[in-house]
């Protein structure tokens, strides 16, 4: 009889907790119009992910740690996009002034809350983020966005490779459809980081 999926990697010693850290940062990663408006490329139908992530959002705000936003920012002709705007075409749409690169209702950036412009899925590759982490004394990171299976999969993976504990906020994240989500979250419990919910990291930012 072959051996059912939560027993293997029982057995393996995946979905091992890594617990929380003692100084987070929130990444809100590529919360942009792309993702909400029904006309474009990227349209995922992701606003209750972005309703959980506003109210942790509102939870870091209080009690004053470090917030991160990240966006996707291409020159016009995409001559920075690379390999990644030609696998996906539908990446034009993030190119510099385009309204579809811009944030959603509700969601704005506060005066010293770091922004970052990346080109590529990870919001550590290119940028000054595991710089900026570590000069805050930064151990972990509560990581909400989209697409699950993309750019939080990304960062997540290199959070954890740049040494800081991942938390994943699983209804903070969305992804076009619930299959790519549910995949990656099991993928990434088990691999790479914890995953919690939102009430679990409202309760947890409360106790700092």
């Amino acid at each position: 009889m072959a051996e059912d999926l939560d027993a293997n990697y029982a057995r393996a010693g995946y979905h091992h907790r890594l617990g929380f850290g003692a100084r987070p940062a929130l990444l809100l990663i590529d919360f942009v119009q792309a993702y909400f408006e029904p006309s474009s490329p990227l349209y995922a139908g992701v606003d209750a992910a972005l309703e959980q992530a506003l109210l942790v959002l509102e939870a870091a705000r209080r009690r004053g740690i470090l917030v991160v936003f990240t966006n996707v920012t291409y020159r016009i002709g995409a001559v920075d996009g690379g390999i990644f705007r030609r696998k996906v075409p539908a990446l034009a749409c993030m190119e510099e002034g385009n309204p579809l690169g811009g944030w959603p209702a509700g969601l704005a950036p506060r005066a010293g809350e770091l922004v970052l412009s990346k080109q590529y899925p990870s919001a550590f590759f290119g940028t000054s983020l595991a710089s900026t982490l570590t000069a805050n004394r930064i151990d972990s990171v509560l990581l909400t966005g989209l697409t699950t299976s993309g750019c939080v999969r990304a960062t997540c993976v290199d959070a954890m490779s740049h040494g800081f504990i991942p938390i994943v906020i699983e209804d903070a994240c969305g992804d076009r459809a619930i299959e790519p989500h549910k995949a990656n979250i099991f993928d990434m419990s088990a691999k790479y980081a914890d995953v919690i919910d939102a009430c679990a990291a409202i309760a947890y930012l409360g106790e700092l």
